[in-house]
């Protein structure tokens, strides 16, 4: 690791686009402070934040450290650390981060960093690297020890983190990963708020429309009020759940977000169910939502609606709070069958756009382009 004539390190966040663009330029402003005060010795340190997509059509660890060390070359820094949203895989383990101490680089990948305060850990784990490339180099025949070694989010008791097994042809000497269920849980959430589920929301405009039409006709017909006013609790979540499963399973096989790999090998079938259970969390939660949204909408429109005198008449039964709310639970449930069928109206791009990251339609789309070839 050079250090320059000025004693100050140079940190380069090589990040790809997106989100982990925006993670690089927050801790940016925080991490030369944060170094300093680390390292001691009278170091200064500073951070330049530089957004490429350097996992372009390629997710072997080798290929990316190797893309790392050239795109070092090119610029006058001491550390380089990339961040991608992209999980990576190392022999059967989903990857945390690789370390080169003799060529001052490191490659994060987010979503093993979990769903929650990934803004925090992100910048533990990059403080964690660049103070372990930053230190005096300690090799013995086992590769890097003493204080290369990672602490804080990368190992302690409870985490899911262990060191990783490397090849001999690569230039990574140390390397994290994560292991069992915990760490598949955790690498799942990582990668469902990668996705940013909230975006569904909004990305399913067509299908949105369809839905509140068909809960504003369904709010004022009379066959639906009698049918609201007799199902029991366990019917209405019977209902709720089918219309959500609809939904769900509707937007993944209409715009076709299923992942498929023609690989027979362990790993592949596991990165695979690991792609769809993300696709399933990432679209059941923007479904969710847009149903807790139309329950609310609905409710709004009956109480302006509603006539007590004829709701009565109709269902035998007087409008009360009990009734708004059942009945507008009940509409929801129509209305998202109606929103089912108005996100066929939508383009398989639209729904993409709204259920994936860009980083997670590029690599899709690669991945749909090898099968084709």
């Amino acid at each position: 690791m050079r250090v320059s004539s000025q004693g100050v390190t140079v940190v380069a966040l090589l990040a790809d686009p997106d989100a982990p663009t925006e993670i690089a330029q927050r801790m940016a402003r925080m991490l030369p402070g944060r170094l300093a005060e680390r390292s001691g010795q009278g170091r200064r340190f500073d951070v330049e934040v530089v957004s490429e997509p350097f996992t372009a059509a390629a997710e072997d660890l080798p290929t990316l450290m190797h893309r790392i060390m050239d795109r070092g070359n090119e610029g006058d820094w001491d550390i380089v650390v990339a961040l991608t949203d992209l999980p990576l895989h190392s022999h059967g383990r989903k990857l945390m981060v690789d370390l080169s101490h003799e060529h001052g680089l490191a490659l994060l990948s987010l979503p093993t960093l979990g769903g929650f305060r990934l803004q925090t850990r992100a910048q533990r784990a990059v403080e964690e690297a660049v103070l372990s490339l930053a230190a005096p180099r300690a090799t013995g025949p086992a590769g890097p020890t003493g204080s290369q070694s990672l602490r804080g989010p990368f190992i302690g008791r409870l985490a899911p983190v262990r060191p990783g097994q490397i090849g001999e042809d690569e230039i990574a000497d140390l390397r994290y990963v994560v292991s069992g269920p915990r760490g598949y849980l955790r690498v799942l959430l990582g990668m469902v708020r990668a996705n940013q589920p909230w975006r569904l929301v909004p990305g399913l405009s067509k299908a949105l429309a369809a839905a509140l039409a068909t809960g504003a006709v369904a709010t004022v017909n009379s066959t639906i009020w009698n049918l609201a006013t007799s199902l029991s609790t366990p019917r209405l979540v019977i209902a709720m759940v089918g219309s959500l499963a609809l939904m769900i399973g509707w937007l993944i096989i209409d715009a076709n977000l299923w992942h498929r790999t023609d690989e027979v090998s362990p790993e592949a079938r596991k990165t695979a169910a690991l792609y769809n259970a993300s696709t399933v969390v990432t679209v059941g939660i923007g479904v969710i939502v847009c149903y807790a949204g139309l329950v609310v909408i609905n409710l709004v429109w009956a109480l302006f609606i509603l006539n007590g005198r004829v709701f009565a008449s109709t269902t035998r039964t007087p409008l009360h709070s009990t009734e708004y709310w059942t009945l507008s639970w009940f509409v929801a449930s129509v209305a998202t069958v109606g929103g089912a069928l108005g996100s066929g109206l939508e383009s398989d791009e639209a729904i993409r756009a709204a259920a994936y990251s860009k980083r997670e339609q590029e690599r899709r789309n690669a991945l749909r382009d090898d099968q084709g070839d």
